[in-house]
């Protein structure tokens, strides 16, 4: 996932199998996803290629974490989301934030376990 907060800053499009990666999962789950959840309208070019913006990744890594992470049925996920959409993505942004600052907080204690 740290891959996505590199190039993040660097691209404003991504493709099908970039956001499979970032999620450690396979392309079909996202296709199955786009049909289930209306928030996923990732742009198509020409050829019906998939462009994912940051905004659609959020929103699938919303989606992962309440079927994936809390074990939620698909249904489950889009009632909570459409229940209170503002809400969940709140929830979800929370999450990331800590996940980040355990990242931070290990790479230190390993940096200092180094050092001493």
């Amino acid at each position: 996932m740290s891959s996505c907060k590199d190039q993040k800053n660097t691209k404003l499009f991504y493709s099908i199998r970039e956001v499979a990666d970032m999620l450690g999962t396979e392309t079909y789950l996202l296709r199955n996803w786009e049909k289930k959840f209306p928030m996923i309208r990732p742009k198509k070019n020409v050829k019906g290629v998939r462009l994912y913006r940051q905004e659609d990744i959020d929103r699938i890594r919303l989606i992962y974490s309440l079927v994936k992470e809390k074990g939620m049925t698909l249904d489950g996920a889009l009632r909570k989301i459409k229940e209170n959409p503002q809400k969940a993505i709140h929830e979800e942004s929370i999450k990331q934030r800590l996940v980040k600052v355990r990242e931070e907080l290990v790479a230190m204690i390993d940096e200092l376990t180094k050092r001493g």
